[in-house]
C-alpha cells in the first residue's frame, strides 16, 4: 500500500476567510463541494489543507485525510490492529471510497481512495 497525499482538516465556521487567508500564504482553490474545499500550492499539487464545516455523511469532521492506493487494504490492517473505526467502508457519491479510523491519541483519519471512473 502506498500513501499518495496526507492532508490537514481544518474545522472551520468561516470558510470563506480562511480561504482568503491560506491564499496569503499561496494556496488555491482546487476543489469547494460547499461542506469542503481543498486549497492547493500550485507549485506542490500534493501540498494541500481542506477547510471542512461538516462532514457531508460521517458523524465528524476528521482531523486528517490520507490517500491511499488501495482503500481496501489499508481497512484491513487496521479493523486487524482492533483500532477503533469511526465510520465505516463507503463508496460515497463525489467518488472515493472511505473510512474513519481513530488514532491512538484520539485524532480522526479520513483514510480513502479514489474510485476508477
Amino acid at each position: 500500500m502506498t500513501v499518495r497525499r496526507a492532508v490537514p482538516n481544518l474545522r472551520t465556521s468561516e470558510p470563506e476567510r480562511n480561504r482568503e487567508f491560506y491564499a496569503l500564504l499561496g494556496f488555491e482553490e482546487v476543489m469547494n463541494h460547499g461542506w469542503i474545499a481543498t486549497l492547493a500550492s500550485p507549485a506542490a499539487p500534493t501540498a494541500q489543507i481542506s477547510l471542512m464545516a461538516a462532514d457531508l455523511t460521517a458523524p465528524v469532521v476528521p482531523d486528517m485525510s490520507v490517500e491511499v492506493d488501495d482503500v481496501d487494504a489499508a481497512y484491513g490492517a487496521v479493523r486487524a490492529s482492533g483500532a477503533e473505526i469511526v465510520h465505516p467502508l463507503t463508496d460515497e457519491p463525489w467518488g472515493v471510497r472511505r473510512f474513519f479510523v481513530r488514532d491512538p491519541d484520539g485524532r480522526v483519519v479520513n483514510v480513502l481512495g479514489h474510485r476508477a471512473s
